[in-house]
């Protein structure tokens, strides 16, 4: 009898082979899951991994984060605005103060009216200021009607009016028209400029020395005009920090140079004869426009040759 080799069904024999493969690889993901985030130990179990650290996020204080760079917006023609040069030039000065040429440099209550006032309303004026200087010896304590203080109401009302003489003055009449185009554009210094001056808080002096420099834009102005300047502005109530400010700003409005740079050093008798009584101190106050306020290099060559970086 012949024997014939059974050969199995090729459909019978894949599908066995198929469920094989499908439980394991179902078996490997159990094991996997199982095992997953676990190392094994040297005693075969299994044993919590260290956290991998973040590249994108690394673990630390949140306070420690950057802060997020703000987004660029992007520029579409439509929106984009031309900036005139003048703006972008008047950028890099301070605010100036209202520089008017017919008397008040500055607003300021009254001063209109004793730069036009009449010979009779002087004179009025300055029995007001009598009586108020003789109010102020009764009240300290004194006796007016005593022999050396007869006089003192008349003689400090009339040093007053002196000491801030700069309301009745103003900055046209002290340049008058003394500006000369000499296409000159190298750096113009007049240093060591006595400075006297009213504390407005106390009324009080401060006294010390003020250095300007500019350097034009072709137009020079007259050299003895810078110190008339600042004595106009000093010869009224003020602070330190206005003052050197408003000597600035004048010169840039009447001469319009490439730059100006102020700078004051002075003692304030409010602070030596009373209050903390320091006869030692100095303060030094600043005011750099244009070309000095851009440039590093021109500032530091003024106050090279006023002397401030040598001490």
């Amino acid at each position: 009898m012949v024997q014939f080799d059974t050969i199995p069904d090729s459909n019978s024999a894949s599908g066995s082979d198929r469920k094989d493969r499908k439980n394991k690889d179902k078996r490997s993901r159990d094991r996997t899951s199982a095992g997953e985030g676990r190392a094994p130990s040297q005693n075969g179990s299994h044993a919590i991994a260290e956290r991998r650290s973040s590249v994108s996020k690394p673990a630390r204080d949140f306070r420690d984060k950057p802060e997020p760079s703000p987004k660029k917006k992007r520029k579409t023609s439509a929106t984009t605005a031309i900036v005139p040069v003048e703006e972008v030039e008047s950028s890099t000065r301070s605010p100036s103060p209202v520089i008017d040429f017919d008397g008040l440099s500055r607003p300021s209550r009254g001063t209109r009216e004793r730069l036009e006032e009449t010979e009779k309303q002087k004179e009025e004026r300055l029995e007001r200021m009598k009586g108020a200087v003789r109010t102020l010896l009764e009240c300290v304590g004194e006796d007016p009607d005593r022999e050396g203080l007869l006089a003192t109401p008349e003689r400090y009302a009339k040093a007053m009016l002196f000491f801030t003489k700069g309301y009745q003055e103003n900055v046209r009449d002290i340049v008058n028209g003394a500006i000369f185009q000499e296409g000159h554009n190298e750096m113009v210094i007049v240093k060591d400029i006595e400075i006297f001056s009213m504390c407005e808080h106390h009324l009080v002096p401060f006294t010390g020395k003020m250095h300007i420099g500019y350097i034009p834009a072709n137009a020079v102005i007259g050299i003895s005009k810078l110190p008339r300047i600042a004595e106009l502005f000093a010869r009224r109530l003020q602070i330190q920090e206005r003052l050197t400010k408003e000597v600035a700003n004048a010169i840039m409005e009447v001469l319009k140079p490439q730059g100006v740079a102020v700078v004051m050093e002075s003692s304030h008798l409010c602070m030596v004869m009373r209050g903390v009584e320091k006869t030692t101190t100095s303060t030094i106050t600043s005011c750099v426009l244009g070309c000095f306020e851009r440039k590093e290099k021109t500032r530091n060559e003024f106050l090279s040759l006023i002397g401030v970086n040598r001490r």
